[in-house]
């Protein structure tokens, strides 16, 4: 039986580090960052958030839209390579 039930892809490994990243230059704890989101409506636990920044734990779509609305950045910028979201903004 494999480690995880969903393997985690590339994208998913990517945006776990972006997320640690990004949640990090904004100066938010992972406690910090899931009281925010929760104040969104989607409770996410801090130890939901580190699991999924040390890759344990699938990002899905409704966890990222939430972490990117409380750290006030688009979702795109935990998704693409860093400098790739200035360039998608000017691609119309």
């Amino acid at each position: 039986m494999p480690k995880h039930p969903f393997e985690i892809g590339p994208t998913g490994i990517q945006t776990a580090h972006k997320l640690k990243s990004l949640r990090r230059a904004h100066g938010v704890s992972q406690r910090q960052l899931s009281a925010l989101v929760a104040e969104l409506g989607h409770p996410l636990p801090h130890t939901s958030i580190s699991r999924i920044e040390r890759i344990r734990r699938r990002c899905d779509v409704d966890d990222l839209a939430a972490i990117a609305a409380a750290l006030g950045i688009s979702p795109m910028a935990l998704l693409l390579p860093s400098g790739a979201v200035q360039e998608a903004g000017h691609r119309g």
